[in-house]
């Protein structure tokens, strides 16, 4: 028995160099592979790196805790590195006022990421919870931010009450434009999928002889920024919210986004020489875009042809918005020069 196990010993011994080696190499994976194994058991019984407050909003209001978003160590090996987490910050508004090009301009950063498509969580999907809203998210590791944008949010009755709810840290972006540009952009858009709507002029006047203007067109009522922003006052300070200029996005580009990422606590990467200017687009484009060494502007859908309009109802429309514009000025301490 001793001498054949002496034998077994020997085979090794006995095995040119090269298959000696593949044997260490295979030996050396089986083993790594296998402290792995038995790592991933202990370490998810640890809980996610992203702890819970106790008496969160899920538990007051009776839900089931959000379960945990950490992944073991070879779930994590094969499916990317990092966790989806909740957004720390969103893009709550406005629609047309430049929300795209912030996000696009925000990836540049390192550490940033954002989702890509519009979530609508906090006004369409809500039901659906919160982690099925994490899901959606991309994997960020420790000190990257996670983003969202849906600019619907900040015309949305409830979406102030639900995204404390989720967290009263998060930090709000509201992208601004001029209220008649914006109106103007808005049917622009809607004009380039329904060809047949009726005229800007129409649907702008309740009563055109009076000059009684249509507050419940969508077009006109997303302007009333004074009016929105109150509802989003009940759950936020105005700390909280930065309100960005659309114009100075497109003529400061880099000015702007410097006070971003002030704002989300990031270091001053995205800067000059990351932009150029489109002439024909008539907007600054990303000279290298995320995931890319190629120069990226917006699509085709940013920076439309705008309609002609009647000047005699733009002159009413800056009329009707000046005394909500004055407010918001008061409200935000900036002065965005609409008037």
């Amino acid at each position: 028995m001793g001498q054949r196990l002496n034998r077994c010993l020997d085979v090794p011994v006995a095995l040119p160099p090269l298959r000696r080696r593949l044997l260490l190499l295979f030996i050396m994976l089986f083993l790594w592979l296998y402290m792995f194994y038995s790592c991933s058991g202990s370490c998810a019984t640890r809980g996610s790196p992203v702890a819970r407050e106790e008496g969160s909003p899920e538990e007051q209001r009776g839900h089931p805790p959000l379960p945990a978003a950490a992944a073991s160590p070879i779930s994590s090996f094969f499916n990317g590195s990092g966790t989806k987490r909740l957004p720390q910050a969103i893009i709550i508004g406005v629609k047309k006022g430049g929300t795209r090009a912030l996000l696009e301009f925000l990836r540049v950063h390192p550490d940033v990421r954002a989702v890509g498509a519009e979530p609508h969580f906090f006004d369409r999907n809500y039901e659906r919870g919160l982690a099925w809203y994490r899901d959606l998210m991309p994997r960020t590791l420790e000190g990257q931010i996670t983003m969202e944008k849906t600019p619907s949010y900040f015309v949305t009755k409830e979406a102030p009450a639900r995204i404390s709810s989720m967290s009263k840290g998060t930090k709000l972006i509201v992208v601004v434009r001029d209220p008649v540009t914006r109106a103007i952009s808005d049917y622009t858009q809607t004009l380039s999928k329904k060809p047949d709507i009726p005229t800007f002029e129409s649907l702008t006047f309740k009563n055109r002889t009076t000059g009684l203007i249509d507050t419940s067109w969508s077009a006109i009522q997303i302007g009333i920024y004074a009016k929105h922003l109150e509802n989003w006052l009940l759950y936020f300070p105005i700390g909280q919210i930065l309100f960005v200029s659309g114009e100075r996005l497109i003529s400061d580009p880099a000015g702007e986004l410097g006070r971003v990422q002030d704002f989300l606590g990031l270091k001053r990467i995205i800067t000059d020489k990351h932009f150029y200017f489109n002439k024909t687009k008539g907007f600054p484009c990303l000279k290298k875009a995320e995931g890319s060494s190629k120069p990226h502007c917006l699509g085709k859908t940013k920076g439309r042809t705008h309609p002609d309009i009647d000047q005699e109802v733009v002159q009413r429309l800056r009329d009707f918005y000046r005394p909500f514009n004055m407010k918001f000025y008061q409200m935000t301490g900036q002065d965005f020069g609409w008037d």
